[in-house]
């Protein structure tokens, strides 16, 4: 075949360091544009982003060019010193080590656009570590806890 063809869709999640509530109302959008620049700036496509105080969700159609811990690497560090430069409110924000990376169907991805939409109704009732746990188990991703929360 004379060309590379895909269509690799992703569902993408990391926290910040600790689960500390640091994306305020104000910044959240902000973070929003930078993580789909970013993820753009590396050929991939950011169908949404979202989140809440303490973790992001993303839904990215991967680049055939980029492996996804590169993407990761490189959007949670540009984003993280960029999160740093909004003020000294800012000065010791950081993202958790890991992330977790889901792939999906693109049958899939007007629902999972919806879940990412209502992120904020959603942990009314739910923590992060509980959602976390949910989608391992949806996706059949098994996981130690003692190596997944920093």
């Amino acid at each position: 075949m004379p060309q590379s063809l895909s269509n690799v869709i992703i569902h993408i999640i990391f926290s910040t360091k600790d689960r500390r509530s640091l994306i305020s109302p104000d910044l959240s959008p902000k973070i929003h544009a930078y993580l789909a620049t970013a993820c753009r700036d590396h050929g991939c496509e950011a169908y949404r982003v979202g989140g809440v105080a303490d973790h992001i969700h993303l839904a990215v159609r991967l680049s055939r060019t980029v492996t996804q811990s590169k993407l990761l690497e490189e959007i949670k560090r540009g984003s993280s010193k960029w999160i740093k430069t909004q003020g000294p409110q800012h000065s010791d924000f950081a993202w958790q080590k890991g992330f977790g990376c889901f792939s999906i169907s693109s049958s899939h991805l007007a629902k999972l656009i919806t879940y990412i939409d209502r992120q904020e109704e959603h942990h009314q009732t739910m923590s992060f570590q509980d959602e976390f746990r949910s989608l391992c188990q949806k996706y059949h991703v098994e996981f130690d806890e003692r190596y997944c929360w920093d």
